[in-house]
């Protein structure tokens, strides 16, 4: 079961315990990595292009809950149009 990420005006909440800001995220990513090796070997990445994610699970990190996240309005945003209230 893919979890939908947080948007600006969405966040996750435990719907077990109502934890809002701890979570392991287990996610499939699928990239394009610039790798710059040195002379000496060693590599460095230089540029990334995800081409795609999917976040596979979300775990609650307070009760250890899996699959119990769901997404919730954050507080401060307007759903309906997406603007901040001020």
């Amino acid at each position: 079961m893919t979890v939908p990420l947080p948007t600006a005006t969405t966040r996750w909440r435990c719907t077990l315990c109502g934890n809002l800001t701890r979570f392991d995220v287990t996610r499939s990513t699928r990239v394009v990595e610039y790798v710059h090796l040195d002379l000496g070997g060693e590599p460095r990445t230089e540029e990334t292009e995800v081409l795609s994610e999917t976040v596979e699970s979300v775990r609650c990190r307070w009760c250890n809950a899996v699959d119990q996240v769901e997404l919730v309005d954050r507080p401060g945003t307007d759903v309906m149009d997406g603007s901040a209230r001020g």
